[in-house]
């Protein structure tokens, strides 16, 4: 059954109204007709089984015939601050993070960072960027779209993380998986969980000190040296595991 997004306020007891791109998908790409069911996510933990009812200029007005509690999601929120890596890697973090449940990713300049967005390109990249979570959430069945946020700088992706139950940096000067067993151990339900993946050149030693003042904790993710689009999707994969065994 194919699968849609809807904002909430687009959702009532009358029904759901699909707008935007999705509206063309429907009609042109799909060919659906009145009456052909279809899913629609709410981002609230809902699905709901619907019936397309009409078609409207920029609109599908859809009638709903069942809802059910959506548990696709993790059992803790996930945030990926992601160092801003070269080419089009950022679109296969995102992709792969999506599926494995992150929450949100928060693209960070680094200090080892080649790429440099201007303003031009960097709203042309967020847009691109979040048209690939939509992807990716609909695909994987997600109840929410994960939103990648505006690129930040790296104190303001630790001030963004200051709240969190629980903050990592893989590092690979970290010494052995003794930390990492530790940091999994205080994973539970209901908590947020920050971790930094730096660019292809790694962290500045600048950055990991300033990291581990403000409490994020330096940890190993094995012998071998991880480039940057394989060491976000190690951590999500570890994390699912952990929070789908919990």
């Amino acid at each position: 059954m194919n699968r849609f997004f809807a904002k909430t306020e687009n959702i009532s007891e009358d029904g759901i109204i699909l707008d935007g791109s999705d509206v063309n998908h429907i009609k042109n790409v799909l060919r659906m007709k009145v009456g052909e069911k279809l899913m629609v996510a709410g981002g609230n933990n809902s699905n709901y089984i619907c019936a397309i009812r009409e078609f409207a200029e920029d609109e599908v007005m859809l009638t709903i015939l069942e809802t059910c509690y959506n548990d696709n999601e993790l059992k803790a929120e996930v945030y990926l601050f992601q160092g801003l890596p070269k080419s089009d890697k950022m679109e296969l973090i995102i992709q792969k993070c999506v599926e494995l449940g992150v929450h949100e990713i928060i693209p960070v300049n680094m200090k080892r960072c080649v790429v440099k967005l201007d303003d031009k390109k960097t709203d042309a990249k967020i847009k691109r960027w979040n048209s690939i979570s939509e992807s990716a959430a609909k695909q994987s069945g997600r109840g929410i779209i994960p939103r990648v946020s505006a690129p930040v700088s790296f104190d303001e992706a630790i001030k963004l993380c200051e709240e969190m139950d629980v903050k990592l940096i893989p590092y690979e000067l970290a010494e052995g998986m003794q930390a990492t067993t530790e940091a999994l151990s205080k994973i539970a339900p209901g908590m947020k969980i920050g971790f930094f993946i730096g660019p292809e050149g790694g962290f500045e030693l600048s950055e990991i000190k300033k990291a581990k003042e403000n409490g994020i904790i330096p940890i190993s993710l094995g012998k071998r040296i991880l480039r940057t689009e394989t060491a976000g999707l190690t951590v999500m994969s570890i994390l699912m595991y952990h929070l789908e065994t919990i």
